[in-house]
């Protein structure tokens, strides 16, 4: 057995969940939020069997989508330049991160 965690963004949740759910793999949800941009993150928890955890990859890969947005704000503790007007960066955002690991033991009650 794995301990699958995937973090996707919030806008990526509703295909990634609903893909997962259709397959009949359980997941826990966490609301989360991301470092770099503060958007929202949603953390998956999945205790997968090894046989099942490529395809749980695989429906969180086809379902969540790195893109690219225009941020005009930068985080809070990049201080700009007094008077100096900020131009929007392109930045690339979405996608998933995904750590795998094995599980030593597993209840359930």
């Amino acid at each position: 057995m794995k301990l699958l965690i995937a973090i996707i963004q919030e806008r990526d949740r509703k295909a990634v969940t609903d893909a997962l759910s259709s397959s009949g793999v359980f997941y826990t949800k966490i609301a989360s939020t991301g470092g770099f941009l503060r958007d929202g993150n949603v953390t998956l928890l999945l205790g997968i069997e090894d046989e099942r955890l490529d395809e749980a990859l695989a429906i969180i890969r086809d379902n969540s989508q790195a893109r690219e947005q225009y941020v005009s704000v930068p985080p809070p503790e990049v201080l700009p330049t007094p008077g100096m007007i900020e131009a929007p960066v392109k930045v690339t955002v979405g996608g998933a991160v995904a750590f795998v690991m094995d599980v030593e033991s597993f209840e359930r009650w």
